[in-house]
């Protein structure tokens, strides 16, 4: 009989286009991922994926392998989704997945509120991005993910998911002190355009936030420094190395740095969600809707008002 497990990998290969994507939405290593594979393979006597060095696809029995597991792995989470229903929170299971600045200020919180209201409930939580949680959610590895999209860019592949909208994040234009206008209204990209600029590493959304954002403005930054950590980012903005778009509820105390409104349209913000899959009746995420939903009305850095670190 075949194991469920090597079908929800197989149906990630298909989805994610590579063993490693698999194994990250399925939560194991690359090895094991390949193994267990390689078992399936063994199982069936037929071979499912051709490797090259770089690069893995599906044979013609992968994919009709594929079709068939999407319907038996859809049938069995219908089944669970069945029998989660039935109970109560207290007595079932919820698996949930978040990007690390959204655990911190409301997850973890509503976590130990649904904890302690339901101390029988079995909690799973797991750090992803929305690249990793979306997939995993379809796969129903998990059962719920806190995600973000950035505006202006194009919205995720949604299809089979539903989305909550739990709090949205202005993003600022982050500038050295020599860079301070005199006045206090908004700020055009373009007046920065001949700058240095500092973004996130380039297969990250952040980077993509400030391509996008600064070719809809009619330039390319020149983007000569790159991290990740908000308090790199805001590090090297004080160092007068350049000028970054950050998240207003990133940014804590950094002397001499302005946080400067930007002049839209479009207006730049990221919007976290709560994901579920469409039609998911575990009691357990509605209880965690409601306790994000709360927790969100006082979440930090929505402010509309200019601000800045240091008096103009």
């Amino acid at each position: 009989m075949l194991a469920t497990r090597r079908l929800h990998l197989l149906v990630a290969v298909a989805e994610s286009g590579s063993i490693a994507g698999a194994a990250a939405a399925v939560g194991c290593s690359a090895a094991a991922a390949s193994q267990q594979l390689a078992v399936l393979e063994g199982d069936l006597g037929v071979p499912l994926l051709e490797r090259a060095a770089r690069s893995v696809r599906l044979t013609h029995a992968g994919e009709v392998l594929v079709e068939r597991a999407r319907v038996i792995l859809a049938d069995l989470q219908a089944a669970e989704q069945a029998v989660l229903a039935s109970g109560t929170v207290g007595h079932g299971r919820l698996r949930l997945a978040a990007f690390a600045t959204a655990t911190t200020r409301i997850v973890a919180p509503a976590l130990g509120a649904i904890r302690r209201r339901h101390p029988e409930l079995r909690l799973i939580f797991t750090e992803l991005e929305p690249e990793a949680s979306l997939p995993a959610l379809r796969l129903g590895t998990i059962d719920a993910a806190i995600t973000h999209q950035y505006a202006p860019l194009p919205a995720s592949d949604l299809r089979g998911l539903t989305q909550s909208p739990l709090f949205a994040d202005p993003m600022v234009l982050a500038v050295p002190p020599r860079l301070r206008p005199a006045g206090d209204g908004p700020v055009r990209l373009a007046d920065f355009a001949d700058g240095e600029w500092i973004a996130s590493r380039a297969e990250s959304g952040f980077q993509a936030v400030t391509e996008s954002v600064t070719r809809a403005a009619g330039f390319e930054a020149r983007i000569s420094h790159r991290a990740d950590s908000s308090q790199a980012v805001l590090a090297l903005v004080a160092a007068d190395l350049g000028v970054a778009l950050i998240l207003r509820s990133a940014v804590t105390s950094h002397g001499g740095i302005a946080l400067l409104d930007i002049a839209g349209p479009p207006k730049i913000t990221r919007q976290v969600h709560l994901t579920s899959r469409t039609g998911d009746l575990n009691p357990a995420v509605k209880e965690l809707h409601r306790e994000l939903t709360r927790r969100a009305r006082g979440a930090p850095g929505r402010s509309e008002s200019n601000d800045t670190l240091t008096t103009r």
